[in-house]
Protein backbone atom coordinates (compact mmCIF):
# COMPACT_ATOMS: atom_id res chain seq x y z
CA UNK A 1 0.00 0.00 0.00
CA UNK A 2 1.70 3.63 -1.03
CA UNK A 3 0.23 6.96 -0.87
CA UNK A 4 -0.34 6.72 -4.86
CA UNK A 5 -3.03 4.35 -4.88
CA UNK A 6 -4.30 5.98 -1.50
CA UNK A 7 -4.53 9.19 -3.49
CA UNK A 8 -6.37 7.05 -6.96
CA UNK A 9 -8.89 5.55 -4.28
CA UNK A 10 -9.62 8.72 -2.84
CA UNK A 11 -9.91 10.70 -6.22
CA UNK A 12 -12.26 8.26 -7.63
CA UNK A 13 -14.63 8.49 -4.44
CA UNK A 14 -14.79 12.03 -4.70
CA UNK A 15 -14.88 12.37 -8.30
CA UNK A 16 -17.38 9.43 -8.88
CA UNK A 17 -15.75 7.62 -10.90
CA UNK A 18 -12.31 6.53 -12.68
CA UNK A 19 -12.59 8.77 -16.03
CA UNK A 20 -13.45 12.04 -13.80
CA UNK A 21 -10.65 10.98 -11.45
CA UNK A 22 -8.15 9.88 -14.43
CA UNK A 23 -9.05 13.76 -15.90
CA UNK A 24 -7.84 15.41 -12.52
CA UNK A 25 -4.69 13.89 -12.44
CA UNK A 26 -3.55 13.73 -15.55
CA UNK A 27 -3.23 10.32 -15.90
CA UNK A 28 -5.06 7.66 -17.95
CA UNK A 29 -7.92 6.12 -16.61
CA UNK A 30 -6.48 2.18 -17.04
CA UNK A 31 -3.56 3.71 -14.24
CA UNK A 32 -6.48 4.58 -11.51
CA UNK A 33 -8.10 1.13 -12.04
CA UNK A 34 -4.87 -0.77 -12.02
CA UNK A 35 -3.45 0.92 -8.74
CA UNK A 36 -6.95 0.81 -6.84
CA UNK A 37 -6.87 -3.01 -7.69
CA UNK A 38 -3.34 -3.71 -6.71
CA UNK A 39 -4.66 -1.77 -3.58
CA UNK A 40 -8.08 -3.83 -3.26
CA UNK A 41 -5.23 -7.35 -3.53
CA UNK A 42 -3.31 -5.92 -1.06
CA UNK A 43 -6.81 -5.67 1.30
CA UNK A 44 -7.45 -8.88 0.91
CA UNK A 45 -11.17 -7.08 -0.82
CA UNK A 46 -13.08 -4.96 -2.47
CA UNK A 47 -13.16 -0.75 -1.83
CA UNK A 48 -15.59 0.16 -4.58
CA UNK A 49 -18.98 -1.84 -5.70
CA UNK A 50 -18.12 -1.18 -9.90
CA UNK A 51 -21.47 -2.44 -10.32
CA UNK A 52 -23.53 0.66 -9.17
CA UNK A 53 -23.79 3.94 -11.00
CA UNK A 54 -21.94 5.56 -9.64
CA UNK A 55 -19.70 3.57 -8.32
CA UNK A 56 -20.04 3.41 -4.25
CA UNK A 57 -18.41 2.23 -1.44
CA UNK A 58 -18.14 -1.51 -0.17
CA UNK A 59 -17.98 -1.62 3.79
CA UNK A 60 -14.24 -2.02 3.45
CA UNK A 61 -14.38 1.01 1.44
CA UNK A 62 -16.31 2.93 3.90
CA UNK A 63 -14.03 1.66 6.43
CA UNK A 64 -10.67 2.51 4.18
CA UNK A 65 -11.86 6.13 2.65
CA UNK A 66 -11.47 8.40 5.97
CA UNK A 67 -8.87 7.28 7.14
CA UNK A 68 -6.75 7.14 3.92
CA UNK A 69 -8.08 10.94 3.36
CA UNK A 70 -6.48 11.75 6.38
CA UNK A 71 -3.15 9.90 5.52
CA UNK A 72 -3.07 11.62 2.53
CA UNK A 73 -3.61 15.27 4.32
CA UNK A 74 -0.69 14.44 6.89
CA UNK A 75 1.35 13.23 4.01
CA UNK A 76 0.95 16.70 2.34
CA UNK A 77 1.34 18.93 5.99
CA UNK A 78 4.50 17.07 6.62
CA UNK A 79 6.00 17.49 3.22
CA UNK A 80 4.62 21.47 3.54
CA UNK A 81 6.42 21.59 6.44
CA UNK A 82 9.74 19.88 6.12
CA UNK A 83 9.96 21.67 2.71
CA UNK A 84 9.48 24.99 4.90
CA UNK A 85 12.53 23.95 7.42
CA UNK A 86 15.09 22.93 4.67
CA UNK A 87 14.50 26.02 3.29
CA UNK A 88 14.47 28.09 6.37
CA UNK A 89 10.81 29.39 6.12
CA UNK A 90 9.50 27.27 8.67
CA UNK A 91 10.74 25.79 12.54
CA UNK A 92 9.98 23.45 15.11
CA UNK A 93 10.63 23.52 19.03
CA UNK A 94 9.58 21.23 20.83
CA UNK A 95 9.29 22.23 24.58
CA UNK A 96 9.10 19.37 27.19
CA UNK A 97 7.22 20.90 30.80
CA UNK A 98 6.76 19.46 34.22
CA UNK A 99 2.93 20.33 35.00
CA UNK A 100 3.22 22.96 37.58
CA UNK A 101 4.89 25.23 35.26
CA UNK A 102 1.17 25.53 33.20
CA UNK A 103 0.23 27.70 35.96
CA UNK A 104 3.07 30.32 35.60
CA UNK A 105 5.67 31.48 33.06
CA UNK A 106 4.73 28.84 30.34
CA UNK A 107 1.27 29.84 28.94
CA UNK A 108 2.74 34.11 28.51
CA UNK A 109 6.18 33.28 26.76
CA UNK A 110 4.76 30.67 24.33
CA UNK A 111 2.12 33.51 23.80
CA UNK A 112 4.89 35.68 23.20
CA UNK A 113 6.95 32.91 20.95
CA UNK A 114 4.35 32.36 18.71
CA UNK A 115 4.13 36.09 18.13
CA UNK A 116 7.39 37.48 17.51
CA UNK A 117 7.92 33.75 15.21
CA UNK A 118 4.51 32.84 13.53
CA UNK A 119 5.93 30.32 11.10
CA UNK A 120 7.60 28.50 14.29
CA UNK A 121 4.99 25.38 15.19
CA UNK A 122 6.14 24.77 19.35
CA UNK A 123 5.34 21.62 20.26
CA UNK A 124 4.61 20.90 23.89
CA UNK A 125 4.71 17.64 25.52
CA UNK A 126 4.35 17.28 29.17
CA UNK A 127 7.46 15.21 30.33
CA UNK A 128 8.60 14.70 34.05
CA UNK A 129 11.84 16.52 35.41
CA UNK A 130 13.48 13.23 35.85
CA UNK A 131 12.20 12.08 31.86
CA UNK A 132 13.72 15.28 30.43
CA UNK A 133 17.74 14.60 29.88
CA UNK A 134 16.59 11.47 27.77
CA UNK A 135 14.18 13.04 26.14
CA UNK A 136 16.73 15.85 25.35
CA UNK A 137 18.95 13.54 24.13
CA UNK A 138 16.87 11.62 21.41
CA UNK A 139 16.02 15.20 20.08
CA UNK A 140 12.08 14.81 21.39
CA UNK A 141 12.51 18.40 22.68
CA UNK A 142 14.64 21.14 22.52
CA UNK A 143 14.18 22.14 25.83
CA UNK A 144 13.27 21.05 29.24
CA UNK A 145 11.29 23.13 31.67
CA UNK A 146 11.95 21.66 35.21
CA UNK A 147 11.59 21.86 38.74
CA UNK A 148 14.05 20.59 41.30
CA UNK A 149 13.64 20.38 45.33
CA UNK A 150 16.55 20.59 47.32
CA UNK A 151 20.30 19.28 45.19
CA UNK A 152 19.97 16.80 41.98
CA UNK A 153 23.09 16.01 40.07
CA UNK A 154 23.90 18.09 37.04
CA UNK A 155 24.90 15.98 34.14
CA UNK A 156 27.93 17.22 32.28
CA UNK A 157 26.05 16.76 28.52
CA UNK A 158 23.31 19.20 29.53
CA UNK A 159 23.17 23.17 30.49
CA UNK A 160 21.10 24.68 32.72
CA UNK A 161 19.35 28.04 32.75
CA UNK A 162 17.76 28.74 36.97
CA UNK A 163 14.53 31.04 35.84
CA UNK A 164 13.15 31.62 39.42
CA UNK A 165 13.59 30.34 43.31
CA UNK A 166 10.04 28.95 44.27
CA UNK A 167 9.01 28.92 47.93
CA UNK A 168 7.01 25.98 49.10
CA UNK A 169 3.27 26.91 50.25
CA UNK A 170 0.31 25.19 51.58
CA UNK A 171 -2.98 24.89 48.97
CA UNK A 172 -5.70 24.52 51.45
CA UNK A 173 -9.67 24.74 50.92
CA UNK A 174 -11.12 28.19 50.86
CA UNK A 175 -13.24 28.27 53.55
CA UNK A 176 -10.85 26.03 56.07
CA UNK A 177 -9.73 28.22 59.31
CA UNK A 178 -6.33 27.64 58.37
CA UNK A 179 -6.58 29.14 55.08
CA UNK A 180 -7.50 32.41 56.75
CA UNK A 181 -4.05 32.87 58.32
CA UNK A 182 -1.09 34.82 57.12
CA UNK A 183 1.35 32.17 57.87
CA UNK A 184 1.58 28.23 58.55
CA UNK A 185 4.32 26.15 60.21
CA UNK A 186 4.28 22.70 58.74
CA UNK A 187 2.57 21.04 62.44
CA UNK A 188 -0.34 22.82 61.41
CA UNK A 189 -0.85 20.37 57.98
CA UNK A 190 -1.59 17.92 60.43
CA UNK A 191 -5.17 18.81 60.67
CA UNK A 192 -6.12 17.71 56.83
CA UNK A 193 -5.33 14.51 55.39
CA UNK A 194 -2.47 15.11 52.68
CA UNK A 195 -3.08 15.12 49.11
CA UNK A 196 0.62 13.55 47.68
CA UNK A 197 1.43 14.11 43.98
CA UNK A 198 2.92 12.80 40.94
CA UNK A 199 1.66 9.35 41.82
CA UNK A 200 4.18 8.15 39.10
CA UNK A 201 7.03 5.84 39.92
CA UNK A 202 9.79 7.78 39.12
CA UNK A 203 8.73 11.07 39.89
CA UNK A 204 10.70 12.25 43.17
CA UNK A 205 8.51 15.26 44.34
CA UNK A 206 6.18 13.72 46.24
CA UNK A 207 8.40 11.88 48.10
CA UNK A 208 11.05 15.22 48.50
CA UNK A 209 8.01 16.78 50.01
CA UNK A 210 6.76 14.58 52.62
CA UNK A 211 10.85 13.83 53.95
CA UNK A 212 10.56 18.11 54.12
CA UNK A 213 7.58 17.95 56.13
CA UNK A 214 8.88 15.10 58.67
CA UNK A 215 12.07 16.96 59.10
CA UNK A 216 10.53 20.30 60.05
CA UNK A 217 8.09 17.78 62.73
CA UNK A 218 4.77 17.46 60.77
CA UNK A 219 3.43 14.04 61.27
CA UNK A 220 0.87 14.01 58.04
CA UNK A 221 -1.03 11.67 57.13
CA UNK A 222 -1.38 10.68 53.34
CA UNK A 223 -5.24 10.38 52.83
CA UNK A 224 -4.81 10.67 48.94
CA UNK A 225 -2.68 9.64 46.04
CA UNK A 226 -3.20 12.00 42.66
CA UNK A 227 -1.75 11.53 39.31
CA UNK A 228 -1.01 15.44 39.08
CA UNK A 229 -0.89 18.68 40.23
CA UNK A 230 -4.59 19.65 38.54
CA UNK A 231 -6.42 16.57 40.23
CA UNK A 232 -4.22 16.88 43.88
CA UNK A 233 -5.54 21.00 43.92
CA UNK A 234 -8.96 19.71 42.76
CA UNK A 235 -9.44 17.26 45.96
CA UNK A 236 -8.05 20.28 48.02
CA UNK A 237 -10.76 22.55 46.80
CA UNK A 238 -13.56 19.73 47.65
CA UNK A 239 -12.10 20.05 51.33
CA UNK A 240 -10.23 16.66 50.93
CA UNK A 241 -7.28 17.54 52.53
CA UNK A 242 -4.19 19.76 51.66
CA UNK A 243 -1.07 19.52 49.53
CA UNK A 244 1.94 21.23 48.58
CA UNK A 245 3.02 23.49 45.98
CA UNK A 246 5.17 25.89 44.29
CA UNK A 247 4.49 29.69 45.13
CA UNK A 248 3.67 30.41 41.31
CA UNK A 249 1.52 27.92 40.84
CA UNK A 250 -0.79 30.19 43.09
CA UNK A 251 -0.86 33.39 41.05
CA UNK A 252 -3.41 32.07 38.06
CA UNK A 253 -5.14 28.98 40.05
CA UNK A 254 -8.56 28.13 41.87
CA UNK A 255 -10.67 30.88 43.54
CA UNK A 256 -11.89 28.20 45.96
CA UNK A 257 -8.11 27.19 47.27
CA UNK A 258 -6.08 29.75 49.13
CA UNK A 259 -2.24 29.02 48.85
CA UNK A 260 -0.47 29.70 52.60
CA UNK A 261 3.27 30.45 53.18
CA UNK A 262 4.93 27.68 55.56
CA UNK A 263 7.38 29.73 57.87
CA UNK A 264 9.07 26.42 59.34
CA UNK A 265 9.76 25.34 55.70
CA UNK A 266 13.47 26.78 54.15
CA UNK A 267 13.72 24.88 51.23
CA UNK A 268 12.21 26.00 47.98
CA UNK A 269 11.93 24.41 44.47
CA UNK A 270 13.97 25.65 41.80
CA UNK A 271 12.34 26.12 38.39
CA UNK A 272 15.14 25.50 35.66
CA UNK A 273 15.32 25.67 31.67
CA UNK A 274 16.94 22.35 30.45
CA UNK A 275 19.03 21.88 27.16
CA UNK A 276 21.95 19.74 25.38
CA UNK A 277 25.71 21.41 26.37
CA UNK A 278 27.04 23.79 23.94
CA UNK A 279 25.97 26.85 21.81
CA UNK A 280 22.28 27.33 22.24
CA UNK A 281 20.45 26.72 18.43
CA UNK A 282 18.64 30.36 18.19
CA UNK A 283 15.05 29.30 18.75
CA UNK A 284 16.10 27.76 21.92
CA UNK A 285 17.92 30.89 22.41
CA UNK A 286 14.80 32.78 21.50
CA UNK A 287 12.57 30.78 23.63
CA UNK A 288 14.74 31.06 26.96
CA UNK A 289 14.76 35.28 26.94
CA UNK A 290 10.66 34.54 26.68
CA UNK A 291 10.77 33.00 29.54
CA UNK A 292 12.87 35.25 31.14
CA UNK A 293 10.46 38.38 30.48
CA UNK A 294 7.75 35.71 32.34
CA UNK A 295 9.95 35.41 35.92
CA UNK A 296 7.74 36.54 38.48
CA UNK A 297 9.67 39.38 40.35
CA UNK A 298 10.11 38.47 44.37
CA UNK A 299 7.97 40.10 46.60
CA UNK A 300 8.59 43.03 48.23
Amino acid sequence: MNLRQLRYFCEVVEAGNARAAAEKLFVAPTAISMQISQLETQLGGALLDRASRPMKLTPLGEFVYPKARELLLASSRLEFEAKGMAAGKLGWLGIGFTRSTIFSILPEAVRAMQSAYPDVRVELLEILTEEQPAALRSGAIHLGIARSLGAFPREPDLHYTELFDDPLVAALPAQHPLARRAALVAADLEALPYVSYPKVANAHFSRQVLSILAQAGARVQVGHEAKEIHTALGLVAAGLGTTIVGRSVAANNRTDLCFVPIADLPQQSQVLAVRKAGPAHPLVAAFLAKLGEQVPAPPA
